[in-house]
């Protein structure tokens, strides 16, 4: 098959390609198919994709992303977990030097990414010194937020992160203080990123149709806002405990996630100086504030 034939991923298509294979898409992977070549492009256009850029990309499928990525992108280094769906692809990409490919589940276990993906990745980037990392993806809905949270986790993430999710994820990644959808993955991404929800996309636009709207979301690190978190760790620790049961009030939560380093004195002296109402609920305190309250609640656990 040509290169070209990649960049042709409409309905009938892949039908064709499918029903030639054998294949059927398989919703327990997450597998949606975008259908509708304008919003690939602009998912394209909104990665701004260069001759320096080492691109990850989670859920090759037939190579449609792949391919037009490769033709401008330093490298590709795309991850696809099914076996069936990863030789469809090497059919387009097996050619292409700049392009590794590696069927692999891209997660080792729900926090953390496959070192093998790292390690891919990292071999491209060291291949010269101007090379940047960018993910950019049509996510499977069903390991979307441990991909981009855990990503962001690491000491080198990727300068800017291009994807397709679920909107109702893209609502919670961009959510405001005092919203149903404010939470700690709001949290964990605005304490780094500048995030924007790019487009919103109805099923039609997906094969196999899912049952949600979609949304392209792009997600740019600022090293500003990443460089005032001491310990990320104990940070996305700190955030994931204090919206686990986020209609507790703020003190009862604490004085919870603070045990057993703190007793209730210490957590009280923490919100006294933070002048925090302990009745509050963790879900209407902006980023700003949380990011104090956690740096105040870790110095306190080492002095």
């Amino acid at each position: 098959m040509s290169s070209s034939s990649s960049h042709t991923q409409t309905l009938s298509f892949l039908k064709r390609r499918f029903e030639e294979r054998g294949i059927d898409p398989r919703k327990k992977l997450g597998q949606h198919f975008l259908i509708d070549l304008n919003l690939r492009d602009l998912l394209l256009r909104t990665a701004r994709l260069g001759p320096d850029d080492v691109v990850l990309e989670v859920g090759t499928g037939t190579g449609s992303l792949t391919a037009p990525m490769a033709a401008v992108a330093a490298a590709v280094v795309t991850v696809e977990v099914d076996p069936q769906m990863f030789a469809l692809a090497a059919d387009v990409l097996d050619a292409r030097a700049n392009v590794d490919m590696l069927q692999a589940d891209v997660l080792k276990n729900k926090n953390r990414i496959d070192p093998t993906v790292l390690e891919a990745v990292d071999r491209r980037l060291r291949a010269a010194p101007a090379r940047c990392f960018k993910l950019v993806a049509n996510l499977p809905y069903n390991i979307a937020t441990p991909i981009l949270g855990n990503l962001l986790a690491l000491d080198v993430p990727p300068r800017t992160m291009t994807v397709t999710i679920q909107k109702e994820l893209a609502d919670r990644i961009v959510a405001r203080p005092g919203t149903k959808d404010f939470g700690s993955l709001s949290i964990w991404i605005q304490s780094q990123c500048r995030a924007e929800i790019v487009r919103v996309m109805p099923p039609s636009v997906f094969w196999p149709r899912p049952k949600v709207d979609s949304a392209i979301v792009q997600i740019e690190v600022d090293d500003a806002l990443r460089g005032r978190i001491a310990d990320r760790r104990f940070f996305q620790d700190f955030i994931r405990a204090l919206f686990f049961h986020r209609r507790k009030f703020l003190r009862s939560e604490l004085v919870t996630l603070a045990k057993p380093r703190l007793g209730k004195p210490e957590v009280d002296q923490i919100l006294a100086e933070h002048r925090l109402d302990g009745t509050v609920r963790a879900e209407t305190l902006d980023v700003d504030t949380v990011l104090a309250l956690a740096e105040a609640f870790r110095a306190a656990s080492i002095a």
